[in-house]
């Protein structure tokens, strides 16, 4: 093989290395044969140049089918449904006999029909063809004077210059998964941590008042003017199970992500990603919610971004493992009662969105910025006006109870009378424990009248409710309606006879009664 041939090689891989995105993943020893990809666009075909001269045509097709072999492995390992390979062979003279048959048609690898092989044969004679077919072939304008002849030092600088952009191109991939060193990852599992132990002190992580007084989303309390839950629930965790498992994956994910975008993004993506997720838990979900799920799902979301811009980086480090880890976490969300899913998804479409807005560090795109700036603000206010509209519809019984429940232990009647009756005159089914409750708080408000009504309607909805008879015989006692209250007090002593308070009832009923019949 003369310098004519090396030249031709390395200003190929040359020109496809500075001016056409490609970059080197394998050079063989014999620095005869060298893989490139195209990071930027994956529908580009993988490349494969050799420098070989083939005696005979079988010869060539045993090397077409091995470049096939290497070609299936590297789509397994990119996680490709399919991979085409456009192999270019350098050469000073075609082989002997009839080898054209043999490149005419692509070769398709026989495990799966995924990997296809695309041959090209650039020969001495046929150079400045070969260089059309290659640029139709790539889709690229690959194009340099073809001299007769070429020194050694001109064959050795070509050759340096391509090993070095190479070079240059795998330090800028480090550089991206390199953005910037850890530090808010570590914040904010300091600050979850130190909040869930101050709860723990102080009340405890699993109780309601605590969790509500604390910041946990509450969607009755947002309606009510208190934005800041929004934000809140991220740092706050239900139990240490929840505590434990939502750091773990923080730590692992928080660290990447971070490192990727820098300390700066990361801290807008998380915080966005947050809120986002409890958007999307008060649009969709009723019940009192907390935890850091929703902005560790937006690190999903981050790292799914940067799949989308840099894909083949992406596979080749991350990509399979964090979709599985992903769907794990889905599957589960979705198979497990309890789980905020509408936090989780919503965290996600929020890292996606948030990655899109800060984009890399040093690598700005104004133009696509600016279109995630949009999508983000016309979504947020989009959901926030039309979960404020909806307010009515998206009332929740238990999370009413619960609000109303932690009102009464402060002893705020007022406040656990306003969200009962609001609750009764716009929720769309209401059960026996509203009323019951709101006859509670109405018989400490002293609105006897109005708490009667109310537990007959409990009554009626669960005729075993053996407190409301209870509550109801107190009532008509208060009323002198001595007989009214004695068929009450019997009905809650048949339906819970070991309650002592119930059967005191009955027996100082009786005493009335008798006292009556004496005078």
């Amino acid at each position: 093989m003369n310098n004519r041939e090396n030249f031709i090689f390395w200003q190929i891989a040359y020109s496809l290395i500075s001016e056409h995105g490609y970059r080197l993943i394998q050079l063989f020893d014999n620095q005869k044969e060298l893989w490139l990809e195209k990071l930027e666009n994956k529908h580009a075909p993988i490349v494969r140049l050799m420098l070989e001269n083939f005696d005979w045509s079988n010869t060539m097709q045993r090397d077409i089918e091995f470049s096939a072999v290497n070609g299936e492995r590297i789509r397994k390992q990119l996680g490709k449904s399919e991979l085409h390979l456009t192999n270019i062979y350098v050469s000073e003279f075609p082989p002997v006999d009839d080898y054209e048959s043999r490149i005419t048609q692509p070769f398709v690898h026989p495990e799966g029909n995924k990997t296809v092989v695309k041959t090209l044969l650039l020969t001495n004679d046929k150079a400045e063809s070969g260089l059309r077919a290659i640029s139709q072939q790539l889709l690229v304008d690959l194009q340099f004077q073809i001299n007769e002849q070429y020194s050694d030092q001109e064959v050795e600088l070509v050759k340096k210059s391509s090993i070095e952009h190479s070079v240059k191109k795998a330090k800028a991939e480090r550089e991206i998964l390199r953005g910037g060193k850890p530090f808010f990852t570590y914040v904010f599992i300091l600050i979850q941590c130190a909040v869930f132990f101050w709860m723990e002190v102080n009340g405890g992580s699993t109780n309601t008042s605590n969790l509500i007084k604390y910041g946990a989303k509450v969607n009755q309390l947002i309606y009510q003017g208190e934005w800041w839950r929004f934000f809140t629930p991220v740092f706050i965790h239900i139990g240490f199970l929840h505590l434990a498992m939502n750091t773990l994956s923080l730590y692992y994910l928080g660290v990447e992500v971070e490192r990727i975008y820098g300390r700066f993004r990361f801290l807008i993506i998380y915080l966005f990603a947050g809120f986002a997720g409890v958007v999307a838990s008060f649009l969709f979900s009723s019940t009192l919610s907390a935890g850091a799920s929703g902005a560790i799902f937006g690190c999903f979301g981050a790292l799914l971004y940067f799949g989308v811009t840099y894909p083949k980086l992406f596979m080749r480090t991350m990509g399979m493992n964090l979709f599985a880890v992903l769907a794990l976490n889905l599957v589960f969300g979705f198979s497990v009662s309890g789980i905020d899913n509408a936090g989780h998804l919503g965290g996600l479409a929020g890292g996606f969105l948030a990655a899109g807005l800060v984009h890399f560090p040093k690598k700005a795109k104004p133009f696509i910025q600016v279109l995630f700036l949009a999508a983000s603000a016309v979504l947020v206010w989009g959901s926030l006006t039309y979960g404020f509209s909806n307010s009515d519809k998206t009332l929740d019984e238990s999370s009413t109870i619960v609000l109303a429940q932690d009102y009464i232990q402060q002893n705020n009647y007022d406040a656990a009378y306003d969200t009962l009756k609001h609750y009764e005159q716009q929720g769309s089914e209401i059960s026996e424990r509203t009323y019951f409750l709101l006859s509670y708080v109405e018989i400490k408000k002293g609105l006897l009248s109005d708490a009667k009504p109310h537990l007959l309607k409990a009554i009626e909805l669960n005729p075993d409710f053996h407190e409301a008879y209870y509550n109801l015989a107190l009532i008509y006692l208060e009323e002198n309606d001595l007989q009214k209250a004695k068929e009450n007090a019997e009905r809650a002593v048949e339906l819970m006879p070991g309650e002592s308070k119930y059967s005191n009832l009955v027996q100082e009923i009786n005493q009335y009664l008798g006292s009556q019949v004496e005078e």
